[in-house]
């Protein structure tokens, strides 16, 4: 199939570009180049262009007919949605209505959506499975919410069937080594310990909070391995081709590990004693966010192959090793 991969020169994007082409499908990049980075579009074509631009997204899809869009393009950091709610809902709300116009003008019908746990705000139970409710508690969530919200009514008026996956925390990077996470700024919790440990006092690493109401104070998060994640979109490919209706599903392990804990992990696969400070909590971090994913399970066939933290950690520490 030839597929568009929205975003595909991103962390996750990119590792899904890699899968796809292992898979035998054509890929077709579309990216800004914003944060992702030209060099990790080696699996696919790459056509530049800005989801805010309609004409850049009709110039994309003359490289179609396209069986389907991924979509992986959005800004993701929580803080940053706070100090800057204008920047996220244009480029995640009005972004992603553009690309469904697109795709109706082009007669494109099946996407695979990025989305997130950070839908659902603070749990009110856990684990957290798709019924919970969803209120979101910064703006990066609620651009993922108002967007899983319009799929339904392009669903009704144009046919265009979606699958939303809610990741909980992606980490990980692949076992090849030709891929990592590489964000600039890094925020992400596993990255910036291994920073930490490869640039040492020059990168010092900070623990925002240690008063939640957590088992050690710090924020608990379920951590899916990059690869895993992939997995689930290839499935949610073959879910949609296979005629099966619009629907969301979270991607998780059902396992929570805090703060300090992916500290300790670390520790032990790197053989390193890790520095940190504590700093004061971040606005718009939940206390607890565990997945309850046995619906993709159940519908997608889908579990994690990467069941242990310090087996992420250590495909993480090997692509730093690499490229730091």
């Amino acid at each position: 199939m030839k597929i568009l991969v929205c975003g595909g020169a991103g962390y996750i994007g990119a590792h899904m570009c890699k899968m796809l082409k292992a898979a035998s499908h054509e890929v077709t990049v579309f990216d800004n180049l914003s944060t992702g980075h030209e060099g990790s579009v080696r699996w696919g074509r790459l056509v530049k262009g800005d989801l805010l631009e309609p004409a850049d997204l009709d110039q994309a899809f003359t490289n179609g007919p396209y069986s389907a869009v991924m979509h992986f393009a959005a800004n993701c950091l929580v803080e940053e949605s706070v100090r800057q709610p204008g920047l996220y809902y244009r480029n995640n709300v009005v972004g992603t209505l553009n690309l469904l116009e697109a795709m109706a003008r082009h007669n494109v019908t099946n996407l695979v959506f990025s989305s997130s746990c950070s839908v659902y705000g603070m749990a009110q139970y856990t684990p957290i499975d798709e019924l919970h409710p969803k209120n979101p508690v910064n703006p990066y969530g609620s651009t993922k919410r108002m967007a899983e919200e319009m799929f339904p009514y392009f669903d009704s008026a144009h046919g265009i069937r979606s699958v939303s996956l809610r990741y909980f925390n992606a980490a990980g990077a692949d076992p090849e080594s030709e891929l990592g996470e590489n964000h600039e700024p890094e925020t992400h919790l596993i990255p910036n310990i291994l920073v930490s440990v490869l640039k040492g006092k020059s990168h010092p690493l900070n623990v925002y909070g240690n008063d939640y109401e957590t088992p050690d104070g710090t924020c608990v998060r379920d951590y899916v391995h990059v690869v895993d994640l992939c997995d689930a979109h290839l499935k949610a490919l073959g879910y949609l081709v296979d005629g099966n209706k619009t629907d969301v599903f979270n991607l998780g392990s059902g396992r929570g590990h805090s703060i300090l804990d992916v500290i300790q992990s670390v520790r032990r696969v790197t053989g390193h004693e890790i520095s940190y400070s504590l700093a004061a909590r971040r606005p718009g971090d939940p206390a607890i966010l565990v997945a309850a994913a046995e619906k993709a399970n159940r519908m997608l066939q889908w579990k994690p192959g990467y069941t242990s933290l310090d087996r992420i950690i250590e495909t993480a520490w090997h692509w730093h090793s690499k490229n730091h």
